[in-house]
């Protein structure tokens, strides 16, 4: 089921979406080579707290996973494109590092992510990080009232294929709010003009995930939760809350 939001209940997710940019911030200024990912995690609870928030990912668990999420933050490393939990490893200089953060305050959630380098960064890290973006950018830039799903799916996944990446398999964006996934999901490719019109209230995560060697396909740690690419390729990983206006896309989650 679909839930359309006032405008109230709109301003209420910019809270949150407020944390999680504040969440997102932290966990990359305290990025740093020696620093581990479980300190990184304990930033962004600490952020979240301080905020009177409270982390949606936390012992968050969707049918297909095996066992409730153990931390506050997702974070994915080098190969790694999504849902990697937080560990002892600690970050060594040229990593690539993907945060994603949710946050709720009042029942209300927001969720974004961010990719980066620590320390010299691999000019085609770089390239790669940037083009997710320029997905994210087009994404959001489509969402407009009165259009289709398939604008958004279409306008993300072109941006990635033109630029030869893959678009990491059977994953995409998806409608939040009272939860943090709900209806409708937001595939990263798809023809413009089809699928569910876009009306003013639709809140969608849209979050393109590109790998670098043009590969959709993945692999599941044996955590259950962490998604690899299958020839240790790198990934890239951003993500905002938007919503739909009449007045043009809204991004939710910026500080």
């Amino acid at each position: 089921m679909v839930e359309l939001k006032s405008a109230t209940e709109l301003d209420a997710m910019r809270e949150s979406g407020r944390v999680v940019a504040r969440t997102l911030q932290a966990a990359k200024e305290a990025s740093a080579i020696g620093v581990s990912l479980k300190e990184l995690d304990e930033i962004a609870a600490q952020v979240i707290r301080d905020a009177g928030a409270k982390p949606s990912f936390l012992h968050y668990q969707p049918h297909s996973a095996p066992t409730p999420f153990p931390a506050v933050i997702c974070a994915s490393v080098n190969d790694a494109v999504v849902h990697g939990i937080p560990s002892d490893y600690r970050l060594r200089d040229g990593d690539l590092v993907s945060i994603d953060a949710g946050a709720y305050i009042d029942g209300w959630h927001g969720d974004a992510a961010i990719s980066y380098v620590v320390g010299e960064a691999d000019p085609a890290d770089l390239e790669l990080i940037a083009t997710t973006e320029r997905a994210l950018a087009a994404g959001i830039a489509a969402a407009q009232a009165g259009g289709k799903m398939g604008d958004i799916s279409h306008a993300v996944g072109t941006v990635g294929r033109e630029a030869g990446y893959g678009l990491l398999a059977h994953h995409g964006g998806h409608g939040i709010g009272r939860s943090m996934h709900e209806d409708p999901h937001l595939p990263n490719e798809g023809r413009p003009g089809r699928g569910m019109r876009l009306q003013p209230g639709l809140v969608l995560a849209i979050e393109p995930m590109l790998i670098a060697d043009g590969r959709d396909a993945y692999r599941t740690d044996d955590d259950g939760w962490t998604l690899r690419t299958v020839r240790g390729a790198r990934a890239a990983h951003v993500e905002h809350t938007v919503a739909i206006t009449t007045e043009g896309p809204r991004v939710l989650t910026m500080l």
